[in-house]
């Protein structure tokens, strides 16, 4: 069983150079374009996840960040202004699933200041499942930017043993943005990266390299895809 998974920091919809005008279509367009099976999405206007689910035929989830408080107005000024407006559009974090199930979730707040971060997790049962019949849990992440990364490393850190215990050790994976160009987690293995975007596995392996996708001028992110599959349980024969 394959799982392709992708991440993408979305900027809060928005493209480089700024286009003056809302962009849901154009991303929409893109992420329908590309072959994933999870999409792990960071900086997304937090009225967009129900409106991708649909128009992608996907299963959609959403954790709300920061600047959320009198969302209709916000809305209406990102709709229109949404380069004046930036950040203060309202935040979220979304995952995306197409082709299997959605059969739990779970939030773990990371930090409430400079502003607020958490660790979005999905559990998915595989067909035919993993691992005589584990599913797979797959978390989405933004840290904490800072010129030293303190910060993002200590989040990077808690969501890594979060990740590990809602598996009971099973198969997981944890992706995003970490606000970290160089990453290592104890348990987890670097299978796909972009600068500070990252997917890292455990109890899955990759078998081939990931993928930077061309999103054109939509965000400041490189989307990357990464293919994973159930790490093959060792047979102790074979080591002898």
């Amino acid at each position: 069983m394959l799982l392709r998974v992708l991440t993408w920091n979305l900027k809060h919809g928005r493209a480089v150079p700024s286009a003056g005008r809302d962009l849901f279509e154009e991303f929409a367009a893109a992420l329908a374009a590309w072959d994933w099976d999870v999409a792990l999405l960071q900086e997304v206007p937090p009225w967009w996840p129900p409106m991708l689910g649909r128009r992608l035929d996907a299963e959609s989830r959403l954790v709300l960040t920061s600047r959320n408080w009198a969302p209709s107005a916000r809305r209406a000024i990102a709709t229109r202004w949404p380069d004046a407006i930036s950040s203060n559009g309202g935040g979220a974090n979304a995952v995306l699933v197409r082709g299997t199930g959605i059969v739990d979730s779970r939030a773990l707040r990371l930090a409430l200041v400079p502003e607020r971060r958490w660790l979005h997790a999905v559990r998915l049962a595989l067909p035919g499942g993993v691992r005589g019949g584990s599913d797979v849990w797959l978390g989405n992440v933004h840290l904490t930017g800072s010129l030293r990364g303190a910060a993002a490393r200590s989040e990077a850190r808690a969501a890594a043993d979060a990740m590990l215990g809602w598996s009971d050790g099973g198969p997981a994976l944890l992706g995003g943005d970490f606000n970290l160009e160089r990453l290592s987690l104890p348990g987890f293995e670097l299978v796909g990266s972009s600068r500070v975007d990252h997917l890292l596995a455990h109890g899955l392996e990759a078998p081939a390299p990931s993928v930077m996708l061309d999103r054109g001028v939509l965000s400041d992110h490189a989307p990357v895809v990464a293919t994973v599959r159930p790490t093959e349980p060792r047979d102790p024969a074979r080591d002898r």
